[in-house]
C-alpha cells in the first residue's frame, strides 16, 4: 500500500504532508488569522423568545442565479425545526434555474407575499442570483417592513452586501458575507469576517459551506437553543471547524480520468435535498457532467422536506448511458425507491461488476447498496441510525470512507465533505483544495 497521506485544507495556502499509518487519511481543516473566524460572533445580541412548538412563518426568496445549496439548506433545516417556510420566485415563474443548472419549483410568486407577515426572512446568495434579489422592488419593499416591525431578516454569501447593504438595512451593524463581497458591505456596515455573524435582528453568513451552520442558527433565533440542538444533531454537523477533519480511504485505486467525469445522481420523492443538492452543486463546480435523474414518472420531484426538484431525464433515459460514477443521495423514502427500482439496482450492479467508481450517503447504503449485495467484501459507512444494517460497521465512525471503487458517508452535514472526496479522486488534490477554498469550507 501506498503512504498514507494527510492532507490539509488551510487558507489561502495548501499543505502537503506524509504520515506513516492505515487507513489512509485524507484530512482537510480550515485556518483564519481572524479572531472570530471559528465560532459564531456575536454584535448587539438577539433575543427572541418563543416557544418551540410555534409555528413561525419564514420567507426565502429565489431568482434566476441564486446558489442553490444557500437556499436549499436553510429550508431544509428551518422546515425540520417546524418552521412554515414559503420560497418564492422573484421572476414571473415559479420554476427557477439556479447555478450550476439545478431547477427548483417555488412555492408562490413574490408578489403573493406582500401581505403576509413574516418571523423570518432568508436571502440566499449566488452571482447573479443575489443582484436579482436586490433589484426586486417587491421584495426590497417586504424586508424594510420587516426591518421597520422590528423582525428577523438574514442573509448570506453575495445577498448581505448586494441586497441588505445596498437598501440600508445594516447601517451600524456587524454583519459578514463572500470574501470579495467584503470591500462592498464595508461601506454598508461594520464588516466582520465570521462564518455566521448576528447582530440586532439581522444574522449573516459567508457562503456555500457555512450555510448549515448558518441555517441552525436562524433556527436558534427562532425557536431558541433547544430546538437548535434537537435540530442540528442529525444532521451529522462538523463538531468544530477549526479542528481537523478527514475522509479515510482504503485499498486506493485510481480515478482519474483524462475527460471530465460523468456521473449520474439519480433522485426521488423523498431524496433528501440538501444532499442532492450538495452533491450536484460540488461536482459540478469540480467540471463533471452531472446528470439529474428522476426516479419518478414525471422530471419534478418532492424530496423529503417538501423541496420541489426538477431532475434532468427521466431512469430510462439515463440508463442508455454509461457512467464514470453513479452517486446516490440519501432520505429514507427515496432511498426506499432507489432499493425497489430494478434498473437502478442493475446499473450499480453492472458498475461494480466494471470495477467503476459507486457511492451512496446517509439511508442509501444500509437500505440500497447492503441488500443488494453491493457492500460485499468493502468498509462503508451510513447515517448512524442505520449502521446496524451494515455488514461490516468496523470504519462507520468515519465521516467519509472510500474503499477502492466506493465512496460511502453519513448525513447531511457530512455532504460536502462526501463530494469534495468524490472531486478529490476525480480531478486530484490541489484543485479540490481551490474548490473547498473557494465554497469557504
Amino acid at each position: 500500500m501506498a503512504a498514507p497521506i494527510l492532507r490539509h485544507l488551510t487558507t489561502p495556502f495548501p499543505s502537503f504532508i506524509k504520515l506513516n499509518q492505515t487507513p489512509k487519511i485524507h484530512s482537510f481543516f480550515t485556518l483564519s488569522t481572524h479572531p472570530n473566524s471559528r465560532k459564531f460572533s456575536r454584535g448587539t445580541s438577539i433575543s427572541v423568545s418563543a416557544m418551540a412548538s410555534a409555528t413561525k412563518k419564514v420567507l426565502v426568496p429565489i431568482a434566476n442565479g441564486t446558489e442553490p445549496i444557500e437556499a436549499i439548506v436553510p429550508i431544509d433545516i428551518l422546515r425540520r425545526a417546524g418552521a412554515e417556510v414559503i420560497v418564492a420566485s422573484v421572476e414571473n415563474q415559479l420554476q427557477i434555474e439556479v447555478m450550476y443548472g439545478i431547477k427548483i419549483v417555488a412555492d408562490a410568486l413574490i408578489s403573493d407575499c406582500v401581505d403576509t407577515e413574516f418571523d423570518l426572512i432568508s436571502l440566499p446568495g449566488g452571482v447573479p442570483g443575489a443582484a436579482n434579489l436586490g433589484n426586486c422592488k417587491i421584495l426590497e419593499s417586504i424586508v424594510k417592513k420587516q426591518a421597520e416591525n422590528g423582525k428577523l431578516y438574514a442573509a448570506i454569501c453575495a445577498a448581505p452586501a448586494v441586497a441588505l447593504g445596498s437598501w440600508g438595512l445594516l447601517k451600524g451593524l456587524k454583519a459578514t458575507c463572500y470574501p470579495s463581497y467584503m470591500e462592498e458591505l464595508s461601506s454598508h456596515a461594520i464588516a466582520v469576517e465570521s462564518r455566521v455573524q448576528k447582530d440586532a435582528k439581522v444574522v449573516t453568513s459567508r457562503g456555500p459551506a457555512t450555510s448549515i451552520e448558518y441555517a441552525v442558527a436562524l433556527v436558534e433565533e427562532l425557536y431558541g437553543k433547544e430546538k437548535a440542538n434537537e435540530v442540528s444533531g442529525p444532521l451529522v454537523m462538523r463538531p468544530n471547524h477549526s479542528e481537523e477533519f478527514a475522509f479515510a480511504e482504503l485499498n486506493s485505486v485510481n480515478w482519474t480520468l483524462t475527460s471530465k467525469p460523468r456521473i449520474l445522481v439519480p433522485i426521488a420523492n423523498g431524496s433528501e435535498e440538501m444532499e442532492a443538492t450538495i452533491i450536484i452543486d460540488v461536482l459540478r463546480r469540480a467540471n463533471a457532467q452531472v446528470v439529474v435523474a428522476s426516479l419518478e414518472d414525471k422530471l419534478e420531484i418532492v424530496a423529503s422536506r417538501k423541496v420541489k426538484l426538477v431532475a434532468d431525464v427521466l431512469l430510462d433515459e439515463a440508463a442508455k448511458q454509461s457512467y464514470d460514477l453513479i452517486v446516490l443521495p440519501g432520505g429514507l423514502g427515496g432511498a426506499e425507491t432507489f432499493a425497489k427500482s430494478e434498473k437502478l439496482v442493475d446499473m450499480l450492479k453492472k458498475q461494480r461488476e466494471s470495477s467503476k467508481p459507486y457511492g451512496a450517503m446517509c439511508a442509501s447504503p444500509a437500505l440500497v447498496l447492503e441488500p443488494h449485495g453491493l457492500l460485499k467484501g468493502k468498509k462503508a459507512t451510513a447515517f448512524p441510525a442505520l449502521c446496524n444494517k451494515l455488514t461490516d460497521p468496523s470504519e462507520a465512525e468515519n465521516r467519509v470512507v472510500v474503499d477502492g471503487n466506493l465512496v460511502t458517508s453519513r448525513g447531511p452535514g457530512t455532504t460536502m465533505e462526501f463530494a469534495l472526496a468524490i472531486a478529490d479522486k476525480f480531478i486530484g488534490h490541489k484543485e479540490t483544495l481551490e474548490l473547498a477554498n473557494v465554497m469557504i469550507f
